[in-house]
């Protein structure tokens, strides 16, 4: 060879070298570094067209959830709201993409019950359309839904029997291979006047598939009970296996002294049994009202946030998945929230619905917390405003609702997060007792005659074939940059409604980034680059399809 063709080879060499390089550069996404400051949301439920007020004496004053879907299939999320002693109201989403919030509600008598106290949805039976589980003060009623924003009375499709209790919690899960869900309802009084003060609060109710797949068994009770108003199948300690965790009202715990939060493990075929403090499980006894969890410290397990009077807490596994022990880190993260905010109310706060979301898509979770007196509670504040708390880079959080705009001294009780006009914002629902219904439309750094994005977004709607369409005890990873972050695909927990619908995940300033999903089964999907700004539907054994804006 040559000298001077030597010499060509390393220059061409030289070169591929520093296109690849450049090409590495160019698809390295930064890592989300700084911390957004809270977005704008302006008051919108004078136009929204949703006119519903959660009431009822009590004990209707612990409910009142906020469920969330796509029931007629066109993208935009619609929600089903309880009403108490009025009647539940579905409202159908009719928000232009980017524009002001409108709502029409679909009057139909099997949707529009009354004695509803909250509801949650899912896909019982795997078709590519929402169904719900609705929470009553008497017989619970699970809606087969038929798209169109229609439903039809499920218990008897599926063999479920209501009950007659007053029902506050719920949560679901398949077990296995089963066709159906396993379902879990959470009960509080026991519906008689003179109940033995030592059981004041009905059993909660466990619903398991027949061996056939195709209708339920009579339901399972899951005693000892003390009142549960929030509930939640997680895979805690990422074995594959997901158990119940049960949020429970203090008020109600035994002259004995008994009574605690419960945590109870299920394995497909045998019957469930509590955590004991055999098994490194610790008595915590709070007035238990809602459950939200996210892997707040990054170490691949769930935090439990859970929502009290008084103090919160932020539970974390104190050595590992070897054990369900826990340790409270609320304080340390900036998120007891004892207290209100703001208002001037020196009183200890009543907390209700926790949710985990990125508000600012600053790739940073934040966190909202519903707050209101039960009643007229003397002994807890009376003006007690909503928190919402934002993520920072190391982990803490900082209060924003005051500079968010949400303040309100209604009682607050059931709440979404939710990205109800698809601008990639997340808009926010609040269920009140004793007042309407208050909706929020999120419009950024902007004004409502001129919003304006905050940092880039993804929503990533996860799915899979046959039973469990929506993968539910999966998890969804996302890298953006260094970050990484985790978020498991559950129904339950909130306080008396949930969601079913993409998963939204701020990207600061990354304008692409990997996701992968580790299905119920335990298999790992591969990481896949899916870009910014868009909703991406993930299936399983197919690349990522951009799902198309309703006027495209």
């Amino acid at each position: 060879m040559t000298r001077g063709r030597a010499g060509r080879l390393a220059v061409v060499a030289a070169l591929v070298g520093v296109v690849v390089i450049a090409a590495a550069l160019v698809l390295r996404q930064p890592t989300p570094s700084t911390a957004d400051p809270a977005p704008r949301f302006v008051d919108g439920t004078g136009e929204s067209g949703i006119e519903l007020t959660y009431d009822g004496e009590y004990p209707f004053a612990v409910g009142g959830g906020v469920a969330v879907l796509d029931c007629d299939g066109d993208g935009r999320q619609d929600l089903y709201l309880a009403a108490g002693t009025g009647s539940a109201t579905l409202y159908r989403n009719d928000s232009a993409t980017g524009g002001a919030l409108r709502f029409v509600a679909v009057g139909d008598p099997v949707t529009d019950v009354t004695g509803a106290t909250g509801a949650y949805p899912l896909d019982v039976d795997g078709d590519g359309i929402g169904d719900l589980a609705v929470l009553r003060d008497g017989e619970n009623v699970l809606l087969h839904g038929l798209g169109g924003c229609r439903f039809e009375r499920g218990n008897e499709r599926w063999g479920v029997d209501g009950g007659t209790d007053f029902s506050t919690a719920f949560s679901a899960t398949w077990e296995g291979a089963a066709i159906l869900p396993t379902l879990a309802f959470g009960n509080y009084l026991i519906a008689t006047d003179q109940p033995d003060p030592d059981h004041l609060c009905a059993d909660n109710a466990l619903f398991r598939p027949r061996a056939d797949g195709l209708r339920y068994e009579p339901p399972l009770p899951l005693s000892p009970a003390w009142c549960a108003l929030s509930m939640l199948f997680s895979d805690w300690d990422r074995s594959g296996r997901r158990d119940l965790r049960v949020s429970n009202d203090r008020h109600y715990y035994s002259e004995l002294g008994e009574g605690q939060e419960q945590l109870w493990r299920f394995l497909p075929g045998e019957p469930p049994r509590l955590y004991t403090a055999d098994d490194g499980w610790a008595t915590v006894q709070i007035w238990g009202m809602g459950i939200g969890t996210y892997d707040v410290t990054g170490d691949g397990y769930p935090e439990a946030y859970l929502t009290s009077q008084g103090p919160n807490r932020l539970q974390t596994l104190t050595s590992g998945p070897s054990q369900p022990m826990y340790r409270d880190i609320a304080l340390k993260r900036g998120v007891v929230a004892t207290r209100p905010s703001t208002g001037g109310d020196p009183l200890p706060s009543t907390a209700w619905h926790p949710e985990f979301q990125d508000i600012n898509n600053d790739g940073f979770i934040d966190l909202f917390v519903s707050k209101g007196n039960v009643d007229a509670q003397p002994d807890y504040a009376r003006k007690d405003p909503s928190d919402l708390f934002l993520g920072q880079p190391d982990g803490t959080f900082e209060e924003g609702a005051v500079e968010a705009g949400i303040v309100s001294f209604s009682r607050g009780r059931g709440a979404a997060l939710t990205d109800l006009n698809l601008d990639g914002l997340l808009d926010l629902v609040v269920s009140n007792y004793g007042d309407p219904v208050r909706i929020w439309r999120n419009v950024g750094a902007g004004t409502a005659a001129e919003p304006a994005p905050m940092g880039h977004w993804l929503a990533i709607d996860v799915r899979q074939p046959g039973p469990n369409r929506n993968a539910i005890g999966g998890w969804l990873e996302a890298r953006i940059g260094d970050l990484t972050a985790r978020r498991e695909l559950t129904i339950g927990g909130g306080h008396a409604g949930g969601q079913l619908g993409p998963v939204h995940l701020g990207l600061g300033p990354a304008t692409s980034a990997e996701v992968r999903i580790t299905w119920p089964d335990g298999e790992v999907g591969p990481w896949q680059r899916v870009d910014a700004d868009v909703t991406w539907i993930v299936e399983r054994g197919a690349a990522p399809v951009r799902r198309a804006l309703p006027e495209e």
